[in-house]
């Protein structure tokens, strides 16, 4: 006994003696995903017992687990800035020196709303698919495992009056239900496939919001919990979810399993980007390095195998419980595993494609009253030669009914015209005020032909704004967002008209932080004046979207309806 402790004793002074020597030491803060946290706790201890060391410096590491909405809504609210869906952040969260969220795409939202969030890095350490799960006996009934099955196949599933329950995590809080929402926009056609692709797109989302859950555990609960044909119909029967998601769920060993439908084309998986978050010093920086260097070992891929997630490069680990039916590398790894550069996660979707996406969810999920004021002096004439000819009036008609056909009847809506001397000397006209959707939709729909350009025509542009502006905080109305959306083509052209700084000035003195209304300008064309139009929208918290290829106004709405409260663009 008394050889045995001297043998250990003697091996752990051996330890103790070859573990590097320590000048200082750095105590690095990393917050991650939740179901991701056990693996980089096991694999940061295990490099602390090794004598984690970075230049002489040891380093020590706290693992905290945050929901990544949590955590890009606080880092928002300290940009000024606040995300779609996601509200105001909480300023007792502190940004920790790495932030592990589960996709990149919750990167390039904080990029697109706030452009001085410059994390390093990014480089992802674990992958988990994006899948439709599905009760076991509803799979087998629409082909599953034998048949290979393509988003447009579950569009159909949706669209065609199969009894198919469909449900999504709220898509402005989880990025496997964005990635599901981007998936179904693309099989749909988008706002790109014309009418009956608008359509069909709108109708999905409206379903899937019909069963739409805050939270992942809430819509997990929505499956069914028994083997009764009854509780299998009228629950839950499909949904975007992570492989790691289901993995986690028949661990529980459930009535009903679920089974994992990887359809084609593969979304953007879950990607673990490792960021490194601005405020992190040098020696935290450099500690940073020597944990990414320990979770790009073996031992990693093992730990996250344990908690059914896949490695970077879409592999497998020992332990890992695969799905049935699971290729077995990941099949959109080539789309996530790089870093963010750019407007682009890792050549997944870029950032104005995410900000459609949410923009149409907002539409249909986030009822607001929105003012839209249309330009119709005589520039709106100009044809546009990508637009087979259409005028910058006819194209911007097209994207306003666009917009309606996706707002329900719980938005309320109004519309001006401006030019100059519309209504005696007055720049603007109210061709219908702001009215819920219920009862003046025929009207509003019918409005929209009258953005009749007025020939020779300037642009009264200041003073429309400051009376649309009063018109909307007049009549606030709390519980949802208050703006004004206005388009326009060109700068202020009315020289008897309010000044530039007066307006500014207006603008600021009237604002009410307990009646706030936003503006949102989209320029179109490349006459408009970006400087003009963002010095007159900042007052207000709002933002500016411009666009050379009038063609594109129907996206460009998108974006700015998901961003009511956002940067410029």
């Amino acid at each position: 006994m008394a050889l045995v402790v001297v043998l250990a004793g003697s091996w752990l002074g051996y330890q103790q003696l070859n573990k590097p020597a320590c000048t200082g030491s750095v105590r690095l803060t990393v917050a991650a995903a939740a179901e991701i946290v056990p693996a980089i706790q096991s694999t940061a201890a295990s490099w602390e017992a090794g004598g984690a060391n970075v230049a002489g410096t040891c380093v020590k590491v706290d693992v905290s687990s945050i929901n990544p909405a949590t955590m890009a809504a606080a880092i928002a609210s300290q940009h000024g800035v606040t995300l779609t869906g996601l509200g105001q952040g909480s300023g007792a969260i502190r940004p920790p020196d790495v932030w592990i969220p589960d996709s990149s795409t919750w990167l390039l939202r904080l990029r697109q709303e706030a452009p001085g969030f410059v994390p390093t890095d990014g480089r992802s350490i674990a992958n988990s698919p994006v899948v439709v799960a599905m009760p076991e006996p509803v799979a087998q009934r629409v082909g599953w495992p034998d048949k290979k099955l393509g988003w447009t196949d579950l569009l159909q599933q949706m669209s065609t009056g199969t009894g198919l329950r469909t449900g999504i995590v709220d898509p402005t809080r989880d990025a496997a239900g964005l990635a599901g929402l981007l998936a179904l926009g693309q099989a749909t056609g988008g706002s790109a496939g014309g009418a009956a692709a608008q359509n069909a797109a709108t109708g999905a989302l409206r379903t899937l919001a019909q069963a739409s859950s805050a939270l992942r555990d809430d819509l997990l609960e929505k499956f069914p919990r028994s083997t009764d044909p009854a509780d299998i119909a009228s629950a839950l029967n499909a949904a975007p979810l992570s492989e790691e998601d289901v993995v986690a769920y028949n661990a529980e060993q459930p009535p009903i399993k679920l089974a994992a439908l990887y359809l084609d084309p593969a979304p953007p998986a879950l990607n673990y980007p490792f960021a490194v978050l601005p405020e992190a010093d040098a020696p935290r920086q450099a500690a940073a390095d020597g944990l990414h260097t320990a979770l790009s070992s073996a031992a990693f891929r093992d730990a996250l195998a344990g908690r059914g997630l896949r490695a970077a490069d879409g592999s497998t680990g020992a332990g890992f419980a695969a799905p049935a039916g699971a290729p077995a590398a990941s099949p959109s790894v080539a789309a996530s595993s790089a870093p963010p550069s750019g407007g682009a996660a890792a050549g997944g979707p870029d950032a104005g494609a995410i900000s459609r996406a949410l923009g149409s969810w907002a539409a249909i999920t986030l009822p607001g009253r929105v003012l839209a004021v249309f330009d119709v002096s005589g520039s709106m004439l100009t044809t546009v030669p990508s637009a087979r000819n259409a005028t910058r009036a006819q194209v911007t008609q097209a994207a306003a009914r666009q917009g309606l056909s996706l707002f329900d009847d719980k938005w309320a809506v109004g519309v001006w015209l401006f030019s100059t001397e519309l209504r005696g000397k007055q720049d603007w006209r109210e061709i219908v005020p702001i009215s819920p959707l219920s009862a003046k939709r025929a009207e509003l729909e019918a409005s929209v032909a009258q953005i009749v350009p007025k020939r020779g025509g300037a642009t009264g542009l200041y003073d429309t704004l400051l009376a649309a502006y009063k018109n909307v905080q007049e009549t606030w109305q709390g519980g949802r967002i208050n703006s004004v959306i206005l388009f326009t083509d060109g700068k202020n052209e009315d020289a008897d008209s309010i000044s530039r700084g007066a307006l500014i000035s207006e603008l600021t003195k009237i604002k009410d932080p307990n009646r706030p209304v936003r503006v949102v300008i989209i320029g179109i064309g490349g006459e408009v004046d970006r400087k003009e139009l963002e010095a007159i929208a900042e007052p207000t918290g709002g933002g500016v979207f411009t666009v050379e290829d009038p063609a594109r106004m129907g996206e460009i709405f998108l974006e700015a309806i998901s961003t009511r409260s956002g940067a410029s663009r």
